[in-house]
């Protein structure tokens, strides 16, 4: 069992390329950093206009090993005609062998993942410009693996030690909005209640016992503070990969320290949302980023 798996092909092309509609323009396989000899690469959905736009990074799960940024084409042109630049970002996954699930060897592990995504924030900010991006109107969602990262994207700045050193490390990673789609906010007790426990201790590189300042960096409620960016929070109560106790920690922590969290539950529903219920939590998704992202119109 693992992370959920979005099924999208990956098309493999050796150079930028940009495919345009009537109403939107989409760029493919920009890099947007390096980590080692990696290339580290995006996608890009842009409305017509002069803008500047506010922007959304979507950022895949998978379990931190598995899935692809083209999971969220359908997503990124969406939002192009709703008035954002989006873009999908690969990142660094983990690599072990598959056939060997009680492994403790796995690369990378994090933070490597959360560097990447911080890395594709501060490049969208420092090619605002360029991109007619509005740099202080950036929000960052994903589901499971990717709604914890874009928690983390979020919830840390600076001070917490995690913006690692690719693309642009002068400019800011801080986002102005996030939506988090099940994703874990505490990963020891994550580890202890999940059906998919081996992950969490592939990718924080042992148990909690035995890495508990990794378990404690990589978990979003540590960072939680009064300035943070608004959360919304997206669970279905039956989930057995990231149960809902871990929304529900997320939620109260939040607002204990005066920051500004939603949760909506949705009943009956596992890691994955189906029928009424994707079509509601898409509603609140893009309802969400309107409000935080989209600049208020005047009262008459």
């Amino acid at each position: 069992m693992h992370f959920i798996r979005f099924a999208a092909a990956a098309v493999l092309l050796l150079s930028t390329v940009c495919i345009q509609a009537a109403e939107i323009t989409v760029e493919e396989n920009l890099t947007y950093g390096k980590a080692g000899n990696v290339e580290l690469k995006l996608d890009m959905a842009q409305p017509q206009g002069d803008g500047p736009f506010p922007a959304i990074v979507f950022i895949h799960g998978g379990g931190w090993f598995q899935g692809s940024r083209h999971g969220y084409r359908n997503q990124i042109m969406e939002a192009a005609r709703r008035g954002y630049v989006a873009v999908t970002i690969s990142y660094r996954l983990m690599q072990f062998d598959m056939a060997k699930k009680d492994t403790t060897t796995a690369t990378p592990v994090f933070p490597a993942q959360i560097h990447d995504c911080k890395a594709a924030v501060r490049w969208l900010r420092a090619n605002a410009a360029k991109h007619r991006i509005e740099p202080h109107q950036i929000g960052a969602t994903g589901g499971s693996a990717g709604g914890h990262l874009s928690l983390l994207v979020g919830l840390t700045d600076a001070k917490s030690g995690l913006e690692g050193a690719s693309g642009t490390p002068d400019i800011s990673s801080r986002v102005q909005a996030v939506v988090n789609v099940f994703g874990p906010t505490d990963m020891a007790s994550c580890y202890e209640t999940s059906s998919v426990a081996w992950i969490f201790r592939l990718v924080m590189g042992g148990k909690p016992d035995e890495t508990p300042e990794i378990y404690r960096m990589a978990s979003p409620v540590t960072h939680i503070s009064k300035d943070d960016p608004p959360v919304l929070t997206l669970h279905g109560d039956s989930d057995p990969l990231v149960p809902v106790a871990q929304a529900k920690l997320l939620d109260e922590k939040m607002k204990a320290a005066g920051a500004s969290h939603t949760l909506m539950v949705f009943e009956g529903q596992g890691h994955g949302f189906g029928g009424e219920h994707a079509v509601q939590s898409a509603e609140a998704l893009w309802s969400f980023f309107d409000q935080h992202l989209k600049p208020k119109k005047p009262t008459p």
